[in-house]
């Protein structure tokens, strides 16, 4: 006969055994649950003190990257932050450029400073003996103008020249100029003058003159000033004194413009006055003539060079009167060709 057990004591080991089964098949459905079940892990926290440069970087397991087996030509770079910066639309003017290393402004081994004994040194002076080999004696001989035209009665012919003989201080002056028509000479004159330099540019001369043409012959007492005045234009007045206190000046200038090394443009112009009345010399009071030229001049080299140009030659006051009395012309204007040379 089997014994019975109590009723309580039965139903307590049957809970005990219903307990156990649901706790093992929790734990089992734990096991298997996916990741979106499954609680998140917090990273482990890393101390704020670790000195990374300590860290023995080869054991690492780091995975190396091969961009040679990449395709960028399927990468959408468009979609990509490192687009190029727009530098125009940044504000510099709150930028520091002053913190940035600037430029020396001193050289870094300064020009010493010009010493007297360094312009002693680039300028000596002239030894004496280099000034004693100088010539004392020069001489120059320019024939300025020797020229041709075609006159109403044949051909004319016209002369200006002029020569000196001496030192640079001291000169013997001649000079002359003078005009021929057909076969007759129209005016001829000679001046012989003594020339001492006043300046680097200037002399004084005083001497004679004697007129060959027109009528007699006549002498004058001569004194007058010729040189380089300021922008190279070359001057000279001379004044002459004649018998019966007669006076007479001439002033003449005359310019040279390079336009090439060989091609001169040389304008001139050249004024007569008198004191007097000379009706035989067809002379009178006042300005008598103005004569103005330009000579265009080709250099073949500096010694020799023919040359082409325009003279026009007027009378006035008195002077014109005495022309217009002989049948003459009062203006004239004549297309002339010569050449200039020097010795």
């Amino acid at each position: 006969m089997r014994p019975h057990l109590p009723l309580g004591l039965l139903a307590a080991a049957l809970s005990l055994a219903l307990a156990g089964n649901a706790g093992a098949q929790q734990h089992d459905h734990g096991a298997h649950a996916t990741p979106a079940q499954q609680k998140p892990v917090a990273p482990p926290v890393e101390p704020a003190n670790t000195d990374h440069s300590r860290m023995d970087r080869s054991q690492m397991d780091d995975k190396k990257v091969d961009h040679s087996q990449m395709d960028h030509s399927k990468m959408d770079h468009a979609k990509t932050d490192d687009s190029p910066m727009d530098h125009s639309q940044m504000d510099h003017s709150n930028m520091d450029h002053g913190s940035a290393s600037q430029a020396p402004t001193e050289p870094r081994e300064p020009i010493p400073a010009v010493s007297d004994a360094d312009r002693a040194a680039a300028f000596p002076p002239i030894k004496p003996h280099a000034m004693e080999h100088a010539p004392a004696f020069n001489s120059l001989v320019m024939i300025n103008r020797l020229e041709g035209w075609d006159a109403d009665h044949g051909t004319g012919q016209a002369w200006e020249g002029s020569a000196w003989f001496g030192s640079d201080l001291n000169r013997l002056w001649l000079r002359s100029e003078g005009e021929r028509e057909g076969s007759r000479t129209e005016s001829s004159e000679l001046e012989v003058l003594y020339g001492r330099s006043i300046s680097p540019w200037w002399d004084v001369v005083a001497g004679v003159k004697q007129d060959f043409r027109p009528a007699d012959s006549r002498t004058w007492a001569a004194f007058g000033v010729q040189g380089l005045a300021p922008y190279k234009f070359e001057m000279s007045a001379t004044a002459y004194l004649g018998e019966s206190g007669q006076v007479m000046a001439t002033v003449e200038a005359e310019y040279e413009l390079l336009l090439t090394n060989r091609l001169i443009l040389q304008p001139l112009v050249e004024a007569s006055f008198s004191s007097k009345d000379v009706p035989e010399y067809g002379e009178g009071t006042g300005l008598n003539k103005v004569e103005a030229g330009l000579r265009l001049r080709y250099e073949i080299n500096r010694r020799f060079a023919p040359y082409v140009g325009v003279v026009h030659e007027r009378l006035f006051g008195e002077t014109a009167d005495y022309r217009r009395g002989e049948g003459g012309d009062v203006t004239d204007t004549r297309f002339v060709a010569g050449i200039r040379f020097w010795f």
